[in-house]
């Protein structure tokens, strides 16, 4: 018998309605068109996603009203001391950090990482192992890989997939971590397949043989609530501009880490985290554009509170309006996941299109174990020429390559196309989505 496809009722059945869905898109100003003016569906998030309108007005207030540099006594170097102060404390309170003192700038998550190798391996004897896994982007283990270069380390170690369901073979993990395993490093999140982590579970494995936790969030940081302490991480690691925020990233490390491992460091610079783990001058608009952020998500905690009323109970102030807003966000994406593969009234889903071959969890019972991130290929046509028709006829905005993940070569793959959805994205641009593949897989 035909499939019965039912429409996916965003008034009834979506934790965000559509007065909402307006308000979020308002809050960001090219969701619904480029600065061409085209109109377009823009899912090339896990690329960089757009910006925040208060994220973009601060960093370029800043960029007037604090440009000096810091630590002087007039106005311009005061306001730029206080703008980075808010920020750290913005951070901080995203990420339910101690203090701000436990929050790291620099240019990259790339940057960030190879600076944390570098500070581990300065106490390493080259009889050691680092684990990382088989979804990691190359900025998790790129890293670790310079460590066993230059010897510092024996091997880097790679946790298998489940290759039918992407998701990470734990009893394989527990295999590879022993009493030589110096660090566990892993992404709270695919950036390709959109699985995320037990990282309650890596974590214990890590704390058996007293390893370093390092988690990478860069692709979570947009889908979901972050809390340091609850995870337990010794380091983690996120970017603003896959954040709604400009470029730049931040690290929390556990303030006595911070402290006894040895960063590279300029010499004047101070001897006290964060400064002594930052590298140059701060630039302070991007700390202004991270704390836009964060007004962004508290605006969207306003909004939805009322239906928080008996959850989060363990948060006060702002970090529980934080993790009301990404609860929020991450139940809205696993509504988007559950149309994208199920399909949307008479459309079929991912999951019905006979030419998608799709990578990762397919499970409709399974969307709480993974973000609504896509990756999939369709038979006999090469991945370039989907991703052009779909934006030359749809205006749908993605692409296909490797992503920098070892996701690809895992799966024995040059490329793959992705598809990945934040807040602002809507049932109807996923319906036009499904639309154009289930159009362009019949011609």
């Amino acid at each position: 018998m035909p499939r019965k496809y039912r429409k996916y009722d965003v008034e009834e059945d979506m934790i965000f309605d559509k007065p909402l869905l307006r308000g979020i898109r308002a809050e960001f100003p090219t969701a619904a068109s480029d600065a061409s003016g085209r109109q377009r569906a823009f899912f090339d998030n896990g690329a960089g996603s757009l910006v925040v309108g208060r994220a973009a007005r601060a960093e370029a207030q800043t960029r007037v009203d604090c440009s000096a540099n810091v630590g002087a006594v007039f106005h311009e170097s005061r306001g730029a001391d206080a703008t980075i102060l808010e920020g750290r404390k913005a951070v901080a309170d995203l990420l339910n950090a101690p203090s701000p003192e436990t929050i790291v700038s620099g240019e990259s998550a790339t940057s960030l990482l190879f600076s944390l190798s570098y500070a581990i391996g300065n106490e390493l004897t080259g009889k050691e192992n680092v684990v990382t896994t088989d979804y990691e982007h190359y900025a998790n283990v790129s890293p670790w890989l310079e460590l066993e270069r230059r010897k510092a380390i024996r091997k880097v170690k790679f946790v298998g997939l489940n290759m039918d369901e992407g998701t990470l073979d734990l009893d394989h993990l527990k295999t590879l971590v022993d009493d030589k395993t110096k660090v566990v490093a892993v992404a709270a999140a695919s950036n390709v397949l959109g699985t995320k982590s037990p990282l309650h579970e890596i974590r214990k494995l890590a704390r058996d043989v007293n390893a370093y936790f390092v988690v990478d969030a860069v692709h979570h940081a947009a889908h979901g609530p972050i809390d340091v302490r609850a995870i337990d991480c010794d380091f983690l690691v996120f970017s603003g501009y896959k954040f709604f925020s400009s470029h730049g990233s931040f690290l929390y490390g556990k303030e006595d880490l911070l402290r006894t491992l040895r960063p590279y460091k300029v010499g004047p610079s101070p001897d006290c985290p964060p400064h002594d783990w930052e590298w140059g001058t701060r630039d302070q608009s991007m700390f202004a554009a991270i704390r836009g952020v964060v007004d962004h998500l508290v605006w969207l905690a306003d909004q939805i509170d009322n239906k928080y009323e008996t959850a989060l109970k363990e948060y006060s102030g702002r970090p529980r309006s934080l993790k009301v807003a990404m609860r929020g966000i991450e139940e809205y994406g696993r509504d988007l996941s559950r149309i994208i593969l199920d399909g949307q009234d008479k459309l079929p889903g991912l999951l019905q299109m006979g030419r998608v071959k799709l990578y990762g969890l397919k499970d409709l019972n399974r969307l709480e174990e993974r973000h609504p991130t896509f990756a999939f290929k369709m038979q006999d046509i090469p991945d370039q020429e989907v991703v052009e028709r779909l934006w030359t006829k749809y205006g749908i905005a993605l692409r296909a390559e490797d992503y920098y993940s070892r996701v690809p070569r895992v799966y024995d793959v040059s490329t793959m196309i992705r598809v990945s959805l934040v807040h602002y994205n809507t049932p109807e641009e996923v319906a036009l989505l499904l639309k154009g593949l289930d159009e362009i897989g019949k011609s």
